[in-house]
C-alpha cells in the first residue's frame, strides 16, 4: 500500500470538511464525561441513622435513641446500631429520662433491625437509600463501580477487534445505541444485582465509543488537526461532558430520573450518522478503494480543492491482500509489535494506577458535592491545553516520560509529607494529578501513531484493557497501606518511574506518517537493533557487512 497522507496531501491541513469532522467526531465525546460518572451521585450516600418505628417512646428517648460515635475527633450519631429498642421502651414506660436517670452507654446496642431514615437534604433518592446499601453492605457500592470499569475491561478487548472488522464509524453509532439503551434500561433496575449486571454493558459501550471515536479522528484528520483533535479536542469535550454532569444531578436529585435523562441524549447523535463519514484509510485496507475514493473526492469539494483524476494508484493497493483481516494474535505474531505492545501494556497499567492511586489518597472535598463535582472536571482543563501546546513541537518520547517522572516522584515524595503541613501534600496531589493527566493524553496519541491503521484498533483496545487492569488493581495496592503505609506508594511510584524509563526505547512519532502496514512500523530503539546485530553474528556475518549494519542503524536514530 502506498502512502496515504502523500496520495491525499491535495486536501491541504485544514479546511471545512476538517473542521466538520473534528466538531462532530468530539461532540461524541461529551456522552463519555457525564455517562461514565453519573455513579458518583446515583451512588451517593446520603446521611443516615437507625429508623425508629413508630412506637410509644418520649420525645427525650426518640432523640437518644441512636448513640454517638467519634469519626476524626468529632461526636456523629451512629450509621448501624440503635440502643435495644426493648429496653429503651421499657425505661420509657416508666418514666426515666436518658442522660438524667439512665447512663446511656451502660446500655446495649442493636443493629438497624427496621431499616434507615435518610437525610433528603442533597438528594430524593439513590441505589443507597432504595437499596439500604449501607452498613454490612457498603462494600456494594464500590463493587458496583467496579462492573463499570470491567465492562471497560471487555469492552476494550472486543471493540477494537470489531472496529478493525466492520468499520469505525459503525462501531462508534452502534456503540452509541447500546449506550443509550443500556443507561435507560438500568434507570429500571429492580436490584442491586440487575444494575450491576446492566453497569457491565454501560462501560462496554462507553469506552468502544471512547476508542472507536478517537480512532476514527486519527485516520481522518489531517496532521496538522490531528495533534489537535487527539489532546485539546477528545480530552476537553470529555470534560465538557463531566463538567455538565453535576449541573443536570443538581436539577435532578432523583437516580431513575437522572440516568432516563442522560439516556435520551443519545438521540441528538443520530443525525450525525450522515455526516461523519468511514475511515478512508481503513477502507483502502480493506480493498474498498471506490468506496475511500468516493470519500476523499466529496472533501475535496468541501475543502475547494481539485483532485487528482486518480487518488490511490492500482500499483500501490495491490501491496496489500484485499479483505486481509487481523486479530489480537497479529499483534504478538510480528516482532516489531510484539516490543512496541509490552511496553505499551506496561504504560498505560502504570498510568492508571499511578492516577487512580493519587485520586483516593485525596482528601475528599468539604461543601456541595456538585460543585466538588465540577471543580474536580475543570481542574484537568489546563493540563489537556499545556500538552496540546507542548505536542505540537515536543518529541512524544521526552514528554511522556518526563510527566511519567513527575507523577512517580510525586507518590514516591507525598508519603514523607508531614501532616501538620498539609497544604504541601495537597499541592503536591496536584502537581502529581497534573503529571498523570498529561500522559494520559500524550499517551493516547503517541499509541495510535506507532500502531499501523491495519492493527490500530486493535492495539488500542488492548492496551486500554491494560489501562482497566490498572484502575482495578489501584484500590487493591492502595489497600496494602492497612499492613504498611508506606507499601503502596513505593510500590505505585517504582512502577511509574520504571515506566517512565522504559518508554524510552519506543519510537519516535512526531512529524512520522501514520504506518500503514507492519512493514511500515518504526522499530523499538536499542532492542532491536541490538537483536538484528546478534543474529548477523550468529550467521556469521562479514565485518564490512555488520559495519553496513550499523551504519544503517545511525541512520535510523537520526531519522527518529
Amino acid at each position: 500500500m502506498g502512502d496515504y497522507d502523500e496520495d491525499t496531501a491535495f486536501l491541504g491541513q485544514t479546511g471545512p470538511y476538517f473542521w466538520v469532522t473534528f466538531f462532530l467526531l468530539n461532540t461524541v465525546f461529551v456522552s463519555t464525561g457525564f455517562n461514565g460518572l453519573y455513579i458518583i451521585f446515583a451512588g451517593a450516600t446520603p446521611k443516615h441513622h437507625c429508623l425508629i418505628p413508630d412506637v410509644n417512646l418520649t420525645e427525650e428517648w426518640r432523640n437518644a435513641i441512636i448513640p454517638f460515635t467519634e469519626v476524626d475527633g468529632e461526636d456523629i450519631k451512629s450509621q448501624c446500631s440503635r440502643y435495644k429498642l426493648d429496653v429503651v421502651k421499657n425505661l420509657s414506660s416508666e418514666g426515666y429520662v436518658p442522660g438524667r436517670d439512665v447512663n446511656l452507654t451502660s446500655l446495649q446496642q442493636e443493629e438497624c433491625l427496621d431499616g434507615w431514615t435518610y437525610s433528603k437534604e442533597i438528594y430524593q433518592s439513590t441505589i443507597v437509600t432504595e437499596w439500604n446499601l449501607v452498613c454490612d453492605n457498603q462494600w456494594k457500592v464500590p463493587f458496583a463501580s467496579s462492573s463499570l470499569f470491567v465492562g471497560y475491561l471487555f469492552g476494550s478487548l472486543i471493540s477494537g477487534q470489531l472496529s478493525d472488522r466492520f468499520g469505525r464509524k459503525k462501531v462508534v453509532f452502534m456503540s452509541l445505541a447500546v449506550q443509550c439503551l443500556s443507561v435507560l434500561l438500568q434507570s429500571f433496575s429492580q436490584s442491586w444485582k440487575m444494575f450491576c449486571i446492566i453497569f457491565l454493558f454501560v462501560g462496554a459501550s462507553q469506552i468502544s465509543i471512547y476508542i472507536s471515536a478517537f480512532v476514527l479522528g486519527t485516520e481522518v484528520l489531517s496532521k496538522t488537526m490531528r495533534v489537535l483533535f487527539t489532546t485539546l479536542g477528545a480530552f476537553l469535550f470529555y470534560c465538557i461532558g463531566y463538567m455538565t454532569l453535576p449541573w443536570i444531578a443538581f436539577g435532578i436529585r432523583d437516580w431513575r430520573t437522572l440516568l432516563a435523562v442522560l439516556s435520551a441524549t443519545s438521540v441528538v447523535y443520530i443525525p450525525l450518522w450522515w455526516f461523519i463519514s468511514e475511515s478512508p484509510r481503513w477502507l483502502v485496507t480493506q480493498g474498498r478503494v471506490v468506496e475511500a475514493e468516493a470519500i476523499v473526492r466529496d472533501a475535496a469539494r468541501r475543502n475547494k480543492v481539485a483532485a487528482p483524476p486518480v487518488i490511490f494508484k492500482e500499483s500501490e493497493i495491490q501491496e496489500m491482500p484485499a479483505g486481509r483481516k487481523y486479530t489480537m494474535l497479529d499483534i504478538l505474531k510480528f516482532k516489531k509489535l510484539r516490543c512496541i505492545t509490552l511496553m505499551c501494556l506496561l504504560l498505560w497499567m502504570s498510568i492508571n494506577i499511578g492516577y487512580f492511586g493519587l485520586s483516593l489518597n485525596t482528601s475528599n472535598l468539604s461543601g456541595n458535592p456538585f460543585m466538588n463535582c465540577f471543580l474536580s472536571a475543570i481542574s484537568e482543563v489546563p493540563a489537556y491545553i499545556v500538552s496540546t501546546l507542548l505536542l505540537r513541537v515536543s518529541p512524544r518520547r521526552i514528554l511522556l516520560s518526563v510527566f511519567l517522572f513527575l507523577g512517580g516522584g510525586v507518590l514516591l515524595l507525598i508519603q514523607f509529607i508531614p501532616e501538620s503541613v498539609q497544604q504541601v501534600a495537597l499541592a503536591l496531589e496536584m502537581t502529581g494529578k497534573f503529571g498523570f493527566t498529561m500522559a494520559f493524553s500524550i499517551v493516547y496519541i503517541y499509541t495510535a501513531e506507532l500502531y499501523p491503521t491495519v492493527l490500530r484498533n486493535v492495539g488500542m483496545g488492548v492496551c486500554s484493557s491494560a489501562a482497566r487492569i490498572g484502575s482495578i488493581t489501584a484500590p487493591y495496592i492502595i489497600y496494602l497501606g492497612t499492613y504498611d503505609k508506606v507499601l503502596p506508594y513505593i510500590l505505585m511510584g517504582s512502577l511509574t518511574i520504571s515506566s517512565s524509563m522504559v518508554n524510552l526505547f519506543l519510537p519516535e512519532t512526531l512529524h512520522k506518517d501514520l504506518p500503514e502496514t507492519v512493514e511500515q512500523m518504526q522499530e523499538c530503539q536499542g532492542l532491536c537493533r541490538r537483536s538484528k546485530k546478534r543474529k548477523c553474528i550468529q550467521n556469521g556475518a562479514t565485518h564490512n557487512s555488520l559495519s553496513q549494519l550499523e551504519a544503517k542503524s545511525e541512520v535510523e536514530t537520526l531519522n527518529l
